[in-house]
């Protein structure tokens, strides 16, 4: 595991988001998925750390970070991470964030162009019809079962981990920031920054909807040429035997992710 070399809170629009720094080199800013900040803030972060300067931030309402009585939105969050770099006085940074954080990630590349080098997103869909039925109607449902399934997680090894944290509201607004609808195609297709897009080959996001996200940043247009040349300067990396839920543990995903952000 790796050692923050430095930890605090930063200001952001009326609240306070914990962050941690770890490792040295070029700034990489790491978002975990919803929930639990341990998942992507583990050996994940421990790997990535090894050749860059990691910033983990917890988002608010998450981990260590506080919160407001606001409801949460992937395009309020994107500005917090963009006010956590300001305060760390860090202009420009690749960013890597894994479901919640990937949807983070992308509103970051949309709203804050300026001060992104690379963008790597784990496991996120780019619009509501991305994600299988199921899923949306596990969302719906979460709100009016947040009682029984924040109680469940108080008394779990996580809430030691962060034991500051109302689990009823985390789950009540997760479920509601999920049944938002939404679709970025159009500001998709704006992304300059060199991109990175990794799924499992068993994820949550349909496969259908996974090979449009690569379209919309100028992947799969046309053959590639026997040089390679005509490629696209974004990439697609597909993980096999993982799903949504565990791609996080599989070592393809941060060494796809340093070969990319490395050359």
């Amino acid at each position: 595991m790796s050692e923050a070399i430095e930890s605090g809170y930063a200001p952001v629009d009326g609240t306070e988001l914990y962050y941690e720094i770890h490792g040295t080199g070029a700034p990489l800013v790491m978002l975990h998925g919803g929930v639990n900040p341990s998942e992507m803030f583990g050996a994940p972060l421990a790997e990535m750390a090894k050749n860059f300067k990691v910033i983990a931030i917890q988002a608010r309402g998450h981990g260590l970070s506080k919160d407001t009585e606001a409801p949460w939105s992937f395009e309020q969050a994107a500005d917090d991470v963009a006010a956590v770099m300001k305060d760390l006085k860090i202009e420009k940074s690749s960013v890597m964030g894994y479901s919640f954080g990937g949807g983070i990630a992308l509103q970051f590349a949309i709203r804050h162009p300026e001060m992104l080098d690379k963008l790597v997103t784990i496991s996120v869909a780019y619009a509501t019809n991305g994600e299988y039925p199921e899923i949306k109607a596990a969302f719906e449902q979460m709100p009016a079962m947040a009682d029984a399934i924040g109680g469940n997680i108080a008394k779990s090894p996580l809430a030691q981990m962060y034991p500051d944290r109302d689990w009823v509201t985390v789950m009540r607004k997760t479920g509601e920031l999920n049944q938002q609808d939404y679709d970025w195609s159009a500001e998709i297709k704006t992304i300059k920054a060199p991109t990175l897009l990794i799924f499992a080959d068993a994820d949550s996001i349909r496969p259908e909807h996974i090979a449009e996200f690569y379209k919309l940043l100028g992947g799969g247009q046309k053959d590639a040429g026997m040089d390679g040349s005509l490629r696209s300067p974004n990439q697609l990396a597909i993980i096999p035997g993982a799903t949504h839920y565990n791609i996080m543990g599989s070592p393809a995903v941060t060494s796809y992710a340093t070969a990319f952000l490395t050359h």
